[in-house]
């Protein structure tokens, strides 16, 4: 006897905002979405440059993109970029919000700054950044968001960094439950140790030798390692996955 399942979700319209684009895991994201047939909205904050290059690699393999600046910490700097995306491909299927800062201090009075534009950026980012999706995606629509495994850890000088993301981990549970009857999936991935400017920055070969030793797979992840986790999380595959921290770190934490 077969069992009846219930409809399955609407399909997800092909255009995807990727924040963070220029460079990094943002910049692997958008190059695997736009191979899967997306077309892209490539974010960056400052560089003009390496998101051109993101969006001439994606016209080069075939792929619709285009490059548009916004500071995600700004509200009418969030609102533009999805305006533009609006007017540019019609429909947004997708919102992938990997933009994110990690500047490394101790908890201490004098490390206040850090803290604050870390906040700012990679929280209040992600509030806006997750609140405008929430108003402009259709139904079958998908949320990501970037966390990081390092929340597990407790690095000294990780704070900011880590309160962070633990937010932006706490504002994708919370939004799959008030997106609910529209068939929007809210999930985020927090990747381990990976081979970026972002994570490289500041680090010694020594700390990074070290880091990677703690990775039972013994390596750190590529961008690419990420972007493959998103795709699932966009795919007719990841339909049922909803509210939910993937964490793709070769067992790190």
């Amino acid at each position: 006897m077969n069992i009846s399942t219930s409809a399955s979700a609407p399909s997800i319209v092909r255009t995807a905002i990727v924040t963070g684009a220029s460079r990094g895991i943002g910049r692997s994201i958008s190059l695997r979405l736009a191979a899967d047939g997306f077309k892209i909205v490539v974010n960056y904050s400052g560089n003009a440059a390496k998101a051109e290059e993101v969006v001439a690699a994606i016209h080069a393999a075939g792929g619709q993109a285009i490059a548009a600046q916004a500071d995600v910490s700004k509200a009418e700097d969030v609102q533009r970029l999805f305006a533009t995306a609006l007017e540019t491909f019609g429909t947004i299927g997708a919102v992938v919000h990997s933009a994110g800062i990690m500047p490394l201090a101790p908890i201490a009075p004098e490390s206040i700054e850090a803290f604050d534009r870390t906040i700012s950026t990679n929280l209040r980012g992600a509030f806006l950044v997750l609140g405008h999706a929430a108003q402009h995606l259709q139904a079958g629509g998908r949320i990501v968001a970037v966390s990081t495994s390092v929340i597990a850890k407790s690095f000294p000088n990780y704070g900011a960094y880590i309160a962070s993301k633990a937010g932006v981990e706490g504002l994708v549970r919370v939004l799959a439950n008030e997106l609910r009857g529209r068939s929007i999936t809210v999930n985020a991935v927090a990747p381990g140790p990976v081979a970026t400017e972002l994570f490289m920055e500041g680090k010694t070969e020594e700390q990074i030798a070290q880091m990677t030793k703690m990775v039972p797979l013994e390596r750190l992840g590529q961008p690419d390692d990420i972007a493959r986790v998103v795709s699932f999380l966009l795919s007719a595959d990841g339909d049922w996955v909803n509210a939910q921290v993937v964490r793709a770190n070769g067992g790190f934490a």
